[in-house]
């Protein structure tokens, strides 16, 4: 008992000191932080409003990877527009090296796309890893002086929805990331669950029965909407919802 007893409040402990001072944790309040931008001082996420809110966070401008990233965010600015989400980059580097980039990746898209395509989401200036360290972005085993690839995806209500980190060697995939929003998005909305591999428009999962099973026999409308798999898994149709 001694032993379980110590176990708990080492593990208690732990948690609660990377709370304090590390990641932030889901359903908590995102970090707020103001710094200089590509698009003038801001305050984050306070500055982003009523909106859904995206932090991206890499290891340095220039970069093949991060470049091919934020190539493929700015190609996606519309769709995520259309969902309501705000987008803000965030590095160790300075405001100088980020218009720089910027400008530079402005450039392939001209010559990609045909057409001129600007970049409207802020690149933020955290040289001073400011809010770095209030979001946990410098691991050690990678470069404590770099931010790992972190995507923080965060409410209305500025709180933290989705946390996920990338080693600096792998892409992120920007299509999972929104998806990851919508399916925030239908559940908030809809108070419903969405199973493995849901994509918008798949059936989805019921929080909580409501209705009763003899109701749901006897009711081909219920039937029409709802079905069950296995002992307690209840869908609902996509048409219903």
């Amino acid at each position: 008992m001694k032993k379980l007893s110590l176990l708990f409040t080492i593990v208690f402990c732990t948690i609660s000191v990377w709370s304090q001072n590390g990641i932030p944790m889901l359903g908590e309040t995102a970090p707020s932080f103001t710094a200089e931008t590509t698009n003038g001082k801001i305050k984050f996420p306070e500055d982003f409003g009523n909106n859904w809110k995206i932090l991206f966070s890499h290891p340095k401008d220039f970069t093949p990877v991060c470049t091919s990233e934020i190539l493929q965010l700015a190609k996606m600015q519309d769709e995520f527009d259309k969902l309501g989400v705000k987008i803000a980059i965030i590095s160790v580097d300075e405001l100088s090296s980020h218009n720089a980039w910027k400008n530079y990746m402005e450039e392939i898209l001209l010559k990609s796309e045909g057409d001129t395509v600007i970049i409207h989401f802020p690149f933020i200036d955290d040289h001073n890893t400011r809010a770095s360290n209030q979001y946990g972005m410098l691991h050690a085993w990678e470069n404590e002086t770099r931010d790992v690839r972190g995507v923080f995806i965060i409410s209305p209500e500025n709180k933290i929805q989705s946390i996920s980190f990338y080693p600096n060697n792998i892409g992120r995939n920007l299509e999972e990331i929104k998806r990851v929003v919508m399916a925030l998005q239908t559940s908030e909305k809809n108070q419903v669950l969405t199973p493995a591999n849901w994509n918008y428009g798949d059936d989805v999962l019921l929080r909580y029965l409501p209705f009763s099973e003899s109701d749901f026999s006897e009711n081909p409308d219920l039937q029409s909407q709802y079905y069950k798999v296995g002992v307690n898994m209840w869908y609902k149709r996509v048409s219903t919802y």
